[in-house]
């Protein structure tokens, strides 16, 4: 009662007498924080001021977390206390890196098969957080679409609900559809249309499934802007594009935005059952960012840049499809027909979907953060250049939103 006393700034000795606090009083100030506990397990419970050295009762098991999204979101479930079990498959020294994401034994390494429903219920028996974010722009001769976006999600959603998961992050894209309009490919989007099926299933199978359906992401090694940025993606100093670019509307997010906005729905109670739009601030023409790109890395009309139809060229389609059978466990430059498809489909966010925003997520604008990300591909990066000697590249025209 007397340290009650002096939280409310009321005196107090042995024969001072306290006067009575109204029960209301008390209540409303110590009552904001109090939360019903899960579990009454001494492990579960909050430890710590916060931070990487903290405990803060969320314990996460990431699928695809040594992907390019999954690093991000590692690092900041790691950054406010939040225990990890990070399931890999290969090389394990592709995974260690994320255990500087925590602080010593709040990170964990558990080997396991997408297909295989005993390592993967293994790695969330103790979790009461589960993300999924296992993808791949391309085939491979052990893991198809249906392995990678139909069959592991639908798993992940299925053993998850045995193990009496609290919250279910499932990722998926911006422009899914059971029937994706072909643009390149005959039957569209195949990576679109499977996608579709697994969030569908992934809905059916664990209801209160937060979703998320992100743009293209772009960021530290990302394969949007690197994309357009290989020497590989060009015809010489030339950019094939279909309709030259200037029929596709996108809307690139960042990275850090993205995972800025799962550890939001994380921690947030009402976002069970939600799908969320994770798209950037601006629409562009696709023809206006890849010329914008291009005069950030100085190799504007000038140096030679030119971009184009790709309809209409013939060695383009001829490389394209090279590209796919040397390489097709990881084509060059992520070089492929599915990934030309999926790139050139304009992004659309429905009217009325909650979108990063909505989660408190402060979005990053592209002028701000590109220029960075494309510095290292300058034309003649290793130049020491004076202060003010190249003037700055204008910003892309960005499309105004309207409803």
């Amino acid at each position: 009662m007397a340290s009650i006393a002096r939280q409310l700034g009321v005196q107090s000795s042995r024969h001072h007498v306290v006067p009575a606090i109204s029960t209301a009083c008390v209540h409303a100030k110590y009552s904001t924080d109090v939360k019903p506990l899960s579990s009454t397990r001494l492990a579960t419970m909050k430890k710590g001021t916060g931070g990487r050295s903290s405990f803060n009762g969320i314990v996460a098991t990431v699928f695809g977390s040594t992907g390019f999204l999954g690093r991000y979101v590692c690092n900041k479930l790691g950054k406010i206390g939040s225990q990890l079990i990070l399931p890999y498959r290969g090389d394990h020294y592709d995974a260690l890196r994320l255990r500087l994401v925590g602080d010593l034994g709040q990170v964990l390494f558990m080997p396991y098969d997408i297909r295989d429903d005993a390592s993967i219920k293994k790695a969330m028996k103790y979790s009461n957080v589960v993300i999924n974010l296992v993808g791949r722009d391309w085939e491979t001769k052990n893991f198809k679409f249906e392995d990678i976006y139909i069959d592991g999600p639908a798993r992940i959603a299925r053993l998850a609900k045995e193990c009496g998961v609290e919250k279910l992050i499932h990722v998926s894209n911006i422009s899914v559809s059971e029937h994706p309009e072909p643009l390149l490919l005959p039957n569209g989007s195949k990576i679109l249309r499977t996608k579709f099926i697994g969030e569908r299933l992934v809905r059916d199978i664990f209801p209160d499934a937060v979703v998320f359906r992100p743009s293209d992401i772009y960021g530290s090694e990302d394969r949007f802007l690197r994309s357009y940025a290989n020497l590989w993606r060009r015809q010489f100093k030339a950019v094939p594009l279909w309709r030259s670019g200037e029929a596709t509307i996108k809307q690139p997010v960042f990275v850090s935005d993205v995972a800025a906005g799962i550890v939001a729905a994380i921690k947030n109670p009402d976002t069970a059952g939600n799908t969320y739009y994770a798209v950037g601030p601006k629409r562009y023409q696709l023809s206006e960012l890849v010329d914008w790109f291009f005069r950030v890395m100085r190799k504007g009309p000038d140096w030679g840049y030119v971009r184009y139809d790709m309809r209409f060229d013939p060695f383009f389609k001829l490389k394209v499809t090279l590209t796919e059978k040397i390489c097709p466990g990881w084509p060059i430059a992520g070089l492929s027909w599915e990934k030309l498809e999926k790139d050139h489909v304009t992004d659309v966010v429905p009217y009325g979907f909650p979108t990063l925003e909505d989660l408190g997520v402060n979005l990053t604008h592209m002028e701000d953060q590109v220029p960075w990300e494309l510095k290292p591909f300058r034309a003649n990066a290793y130049y020491d250049e004076e202060l003010g000697e190249f003037e700055k590249p204008a910003p892309p025209k960005f499309i105004p939103t309207t409803i």
